[in-house]
């Protein structure tokens, strides 16, 4: 039963909609709503106010102040406006938009630019879809003051979203988000400028998209192994998102020849018809490309989600058989083919660094750190990444990523890039091929230089009011009742990211964690050497478990044998955490 203080202060909200500052069909939609005997839809719709997590605002389109629309939008811009004509007041602003191919999307994308020209703002607004890596580069080659980009990512087809970018075209960190945070809530729709003043608006097109594909070329390692094994057969599938184009262009002018597109998943459309859901880390999305692979005999198959930023790699395995990488194992395989070639070519100086988020497999360190490089852990998110870049000399980043499938090979943009990352894995592969080796093969060879790495990761989905308060409980029962042991391992310690405190459970004693703020992130490390990671997810209603355990591997012949063994554990970390 919903909440009777959540329904009166949901109908409140609700006939502050019914004013005529609002448009007659979302008036319509708000009367419906209160004349239907369904408060729960009533509360879902106006509980809350979007706001910004991760990822920025994201929710499911419709009327309501809990649901993405041009109002929210609206107050969100007209709020991130007022922060730039603030904070740059005596310096040109300008900011540069684009959008995916979802329903509604170039038309948030449009409102959005109407905002920004009626606040005196200049806008660059892409012609039509694009990457958001794309116009991550597109606010720094500008020298934009911030930018949008309306997309929900890999969520179901009725998201949709919106990220806020700062003038280094990463997404809004403190103090920044939370001042945008603080103006937008003072917004009234009355106050929303939504007169567009069109001689501050300007089109992008197909000649910026040239500028930032030869940036992109820029990241190439090795020409000759292209020269040699460009005709490599490639499958992509851009998952009916905004690579459709950019990532067979770019493959094409790294010098790949072989480059087959799943045809129909190249045309953009917001129901995704094809798959059950977008994104790549799902082995399911990867079907139709699996199956156009088999046909042509292909040697590498990759696939974006429909914004651009993600990419999944699935690659042949000893048997022939496909295997899709996880996040973690093409983290891997990108550092050590970045820092192998790097010092081939002599361009490693000293003092090169990769970054990687808290929940990502800590064998990354293990490679950085032993080929001299720093490594840096940060919170989940891209921003985060972007916000040691910004900290650091950004001539010595080579690469960072998540194990959520994002990797970021150049710092010239700022947030996580499928395009250029498909682009570079492609040569992965090539040079592996000149090298008579595979992807697959090179990943193996980390392990027995290194050390075997297994992870996994776990999300329960939670919906609504009723799924936020649950997946809040069940934080604070793993923060407050803590077992001596998980799996028949120990805990040696226990990380709280909203204490920003270490400690050896149950009554250790608190060390501080050195991060400049707050992320309610919990992890849990084990004396057999795995380590248990758990977050609410920042842009979908889910609860996330990571798990990761590390098993010293001799030989190769020992693979098989030590993932088997690495399944186990962690299906009895699982257990364990079920039963907590």
């Amino acid at each position: 039963m919903t909440d009777p203080q959540l329904i009166d202060t949901a109908r409140a909200k609700a006939e502050k909609w019914l004013h005529p500052a609002y448009d007659a069909d979302t008036r319509a939609a708000v009367q419906q709503l209160l004349q239907e005997d369904d408060p729960a839809k009533l509360v879902e719709a106006f509980h809350a106010d979007l706001e910004f997590g991760t990822g920025g605002l994201r929710g499911i389109m419709g009327v309501g102040t809990n649901r993405m629309n041009i109002y929210t939008v609206g107050a969100a811009t007209q709020g991130f406006a007022n922060y730039i004509n603030r904070y740059f007041s005596d310096e040109p602003r300008a900011v540069c938009i684009g959008h995916d191919c979802r329903h509604n999307s170039r038309h948030f994308a449009e409102t959005v630019a109407d905002i920004f020209s009626a606040n005196g703002i200049d806008v660059y607004l892409f012609e039509s879809l694009r990457p958001t890596p794309e116009i991550s580069f597109a606010i720094r080659e500008l020298g934009c003051k911030g930018g949008v980009i309306i997309t929900a990512s890999h969520n179901p087809k009725e998201y949709n979203g919106y990220k806020a970018y700062w003038n280094d075209g990463s997404q809004l960190v403190p103090p920044h988000d939370h001042a945008v945070i603080g103006e937008v809530k003072q917004i009234g729709v009355t106050e929303i400028l939504f007169d567009r003043d069109p001689a501050r608006v300007h089109a992008l097109g197909a000649d910026f998209d040239r500028v930032y594909l030869k940036r992109v070329q820029q990241l190439s390692l090795s020409l000759d192994a292209i020269r040699d094994a460009g005709d490599l057969k490639i499958v992509f599938t851009p998952l009916h998102g905004t690579t459709y184009q950019l990532v067979p262009e770019s493959l094409r002018l790294w010098g790949f020849t072989g480059v087959h597109v799943v045809p129909e998943q190249s045309v953009p459309d917001g129901d995704f018809p094809t798959v059950a859901l977008a994104n790549p880390e799902d082995p399911a999305a990867f079907k139709m490309a699996t199956d156009l692979a088999r046909e042509i005999d292909a040697e590498l198959i990759m696939a974006c989600d429909p914004d651009g930023d993600r990419i999944g790699i699935s690659v042949k395995d000893d048997n022939g058989q496909w295997t899709l990488l996880n996040g973690n194992q093409a983290f891997l395989v990108y550092l050590e083919y970045i820092i192998l070639r790097r010092k081939a070519l002599g361009m490693l100086s000293g003092g090169e660094y990769t970054i990687k988020t808290i929940v990502t497999a800590e064998l990354i360190r293990d490679v950085a750190e032993k080929n001299g490089i720093l490594c840096h852990d940060v919170y989940t998110g891209f921003k985060w990444i972007a916000d040691m870049i910004r900290r650091r000399d950004p001539e010595k980043y080579i690469g960072g990523g998540e194990e959520s499938f994002g990797f970021m090979p150049g710092a010239f943009t700022r947030d996580k890039d499928g395009v250029a990352s498909a682009s570079l894995m492609a040569e992965i592969a090539a040079w592996c091929k000149s090298q008579n080796s595979s992807i697959y093969a090179f990943l193996k060879n980390i392990y027995l230089k290194y050390g075997f790495s297994s992870e996994r990761t776990v999300s329960l989905s939670r919906e609504g009011v009723s799924g936020a308060a649950e997946i809040h409980a069940m934080m604070e029962h793993f923060r407050c009742h803590v077992p001596r042991q998980i799996n028949g391992s120990d805990i040696i310690l226990k990380k709280d990211y909203l204490t920003r405190v270490s400690m050896k459970p149950p009554k250790g004693k608190p060390n501080p964690l050195y991060f400049d703020t707050t992320s309610n992130v919990l992890q849990f490390l084990l004396d057999d050497g795995s380590k248990i990671s758990i977050r609410p997810s920042g842009t979908e209603p889910k609860i996330k478990f990571y798990y990761e355990t590390r098993i010293t591997m001799r030989t190769l012949k020992e693979f098989d044998k030590v993932q088997e063994l690495a399944d186990k554990r962690i299906e009895g970390m699982i257990n364990g955490v079920e039963t907590w």
